[in-house]
């Protein structure tokens, strides 16, 4: 269940899923997206990373962009995630092409994989003042990362290739949608919400924490 949030925030996102979520769970959001060069100049996952303390990082990327273009003034907090499916070693991104996602879609068809969220919220705080008497805004941070379990059903060449026909592929970790129902995705463990790139409960939870505690 979800509770009003005590802020506004700044969705530093282009996805219209997770930009329907926040408006469903009753969240006061403004859209800002990072710039694409911001998540391109990102460094591949490390050898010494989790996909937990990826996917975390690379929303960090997100909303460190999204920070440096606002105002000083600015008071509201911003939010970013990312989203990475993960099968065996194999991470899943968002697919470069046709045929990359449909290699995807073969790796999952008829097994489970584990769909992991990073999640990184910039809570503005007093302005402070610099050398040069400017007034600058500082943010805390706090991150954290959700994950989910979920099984594809076998399928069938024609299954695919009619699924590959839709185009729903594109834009989409692991290139498929769990929201879209078009494919036969069962959750297993975790939020379905997660799954679709925006963990609502689990942030909720993270911005009551933050600011409860101060």
């Amino acid at each position: 269940m979800t509770r009003r949030l005590p802020l506004r925030l700044i969705l530093a996102s282009q996805s219209s899923r997770r930009r329907e979520l926040a408006i469903s769970a009753g969240w006061e959001i403004a859209i800002i997206p990072p710039p694409e060069q911001a998540e391109a100049s990102a460094l591949p996952r490390q050898p010494s990373e989790t996909v937990c303390d990826f996917v975390t990082r690379l929303a960090r990327v997100k909303a460190s962009a999204v920070a440096s273009s606002l105002s000083r003034s600015d008071k509201r907090a911003i939010l970013a995630c990312d989203t990475v499916g993960e099968i065996g070693d194999s991470i899943l991104g968002k697919p470069s092409d046709a045929h990359d996602a449909q290699r995807m879609i073969e790796t999952l068809s008829g097994k489970k994989h584990n769909v992991f969220t990073g999640v990184s919220i910039w809570f503005p705080e007093t302005l402070s003042k610099n050398k040069a008497d400017e007034k600058q805004l500082r943010h805390s941070i706090v991150e954290g990362c959700a994950s989910s379990s979920v099984f594809m059903d076998p399928l069938n060449q024609e299954a695919i290739d009619s699924y590959m026909a839709t185009n729903e592929w594109r834009g989409k970790a692991g290139a498929c949608g769990f929201q879209d129902k078009l494919l036969p995705l069962h959750l297993l463990k975790g939020s379905a919400n997660n799954v679709v790139g925006l963990p609502v409960e689990f942030i909720e939870q993270l911005i009551h924490q933050h600011v409860n505690g101060r």
